[in-house]
């Protein structure tokens, strides 16, 4: 599912991958509308059967001037960054406790470890993803249920590459990562799919930072 307006790539990957014959579902869903979301769970559900593995990775990581803010943008931000995270995972929770097993892995960000600023409702929103993430993981570990999050740094999507790798964020890149080249999506993904494993089968209540060594 996806919150995005870009689904045309989303659309092609499923494409992809069914010409691949492998079983690909996709929906387009306003996270920030909880039932939407979870209508769209159920949908997914019904195409595949119960879910026993969820990514929450939908975020916006909209800049805005903290002078500047509404308590109706302030809500907003919270619902695109962390609202979603926690009911997607109450849409699947049951599915997970009848197999007694399943993993959530939480999309957070470095960027409130790094104190980054101009964006105080994203890093905000980012830092709950770890308590969300300890608390759930705390409550349904009985159920063999794991509960990670991860914290991607600076990776080059699209929306990085197209407004904020300016010559002075690549200088600002090679300063302050130990990895002096661009991080890439498929690095994250790949932590991601090692999580979501039974490769990972004692990992839980954790945050992994994948950032190449920023912060």
């Amino acid at each position: 599912m996806s919150c995005s307006s870009t689904s045309r790539p989303t659309r092609a990957l499923a494409r992809e991958l069914s010409d691949q014959g492998l079983a690909a579902h996709f929906q387009r869903v306003d996270l920030t509308d909880i039932a939407a979301l979870r209508a769209g769970v159920a949908e997914a559900r019904k195409a595949h059967g119960a879910i026993n593995i969820l990514v929450n990775n939908a975020a916006h990581d909209e800049r805005h001037n903290t002078e500047e803010m509404t308590p109706e943008y302030w809500d907003d931000r919270i619902a695109v960054n962390l609202k979603h995270q926690f009911f997607a995972a109450q849409a699947v929770l049951p599915d997970m406790k009848a197999a007694n097993a399943g993993a959530i892995i939480n999309f957070g960000s470095v960027s409130w470890m790094a104190g980054q600023g101009g964006m105080a409702a994203y890093t905000a929103s980012k830092s709950g993803v770890v308590g969300l993430t300890r608390s759930l993981a705390r409550d349904y570990g009985p159920y063999n249920i794991r509960v990670n999050a991860i914290a991607p740094g600076w990776i080059m999507t699209e929306r990085q590459l197209e407004k904020w790798m300016t010559p002075a964020g690549e200088i600002e890149l090679q300063q302050r990562q130990c990895l002096k080249r661009r991080l890439v999506p498929d690095e994250v993904a790949k932590f991601t799919l090692f999580l979501a494993s039974d490769e990972a089968s004692a990992c839980t209540a954790q945050h992994y930072v994948v950032d190449g060594g920023w912060v």
